[in-house]
């Protein structure tokens, strides 16, 4: 179960293919810990902004600006600025929760003699997944910021973040590392 999301896009009369006289708000989110597309129904009168971490349960007893979650949605579902705002979003998730995320640097096994789940990550190639293997047997990652420095890799933080774009996406490939199938 969720507890925080990211707002994506707030369609403050609902979406354009909805019909009905009483067409109500609603947000497009993705969730902090299982990485899931949510539609949110917020409380009345309490418009959300993109880009923003929302609570979907009550903390300390104050009620969460989102009613409830109406459904899951695809990722041919988002709007165009919920794709946006997407790969944003998923940086601030990797960023708030680096020890979850550097445990896929250090602890990512070979799948084969010839593949590695490393060269998942857009980006990694043999040579730098080589290069990450090698310095991950000297001393394990401490941090993004440690990556950076040993191995001269800018932004992991992006390269996981994009890998879990194509995974929302739905791209074809029989390995899931972050996000469950839906």
């Amino acid at each position: 179960m969720e507890n925080y999301a990211y707002v994506l896009d707030y369609l403050p009369t609902g979406r354009q293919t909805e019909r009905g006289f009483r067409r109500e708000p609603i947000a497009l989110a993705v969730g902090e810990d299982e990485l899931k597309l949510l539609e949110l129904i917020p409380r009345p009168n309490v418009p959300l902004v993109a880009g923003t971490r929302v609570p979907l349960v009550p903390i300390a007893s104050v009620p969460p600006p989102v009613d409830h979650v109406r459904r899951r949605v695809s990722y041919d579902e988002l709007t165009v600025a919920a794709r946006t705002e997407l790969a944003p979003a998923l940086e601030a998730i990797v960023r708030a929760n680096p020890a979850r995320f550097l445990r896929f640097f250090n602890e990512a096994p070979a799948v084969s003699r010839r593949f590695h789940l490393l060269e998942l990550l857009p980006g990694i190639g043999k040579k730098t997944m080589q290069q990450i293997v090698d310095e991950r047997r000297r001393s394990p990652f401490a941090s993004f910021a440690d990556i950076e420095a040993r191995l001269h890799l800018k932004s992991p933080e992006r390269l996981i973040a994009g890998r879990i774009e194509q995974e929302l996406s739905g791209v074809d490939d029989k390995y899931r590392l972050f996000v469950l199938e839906s």
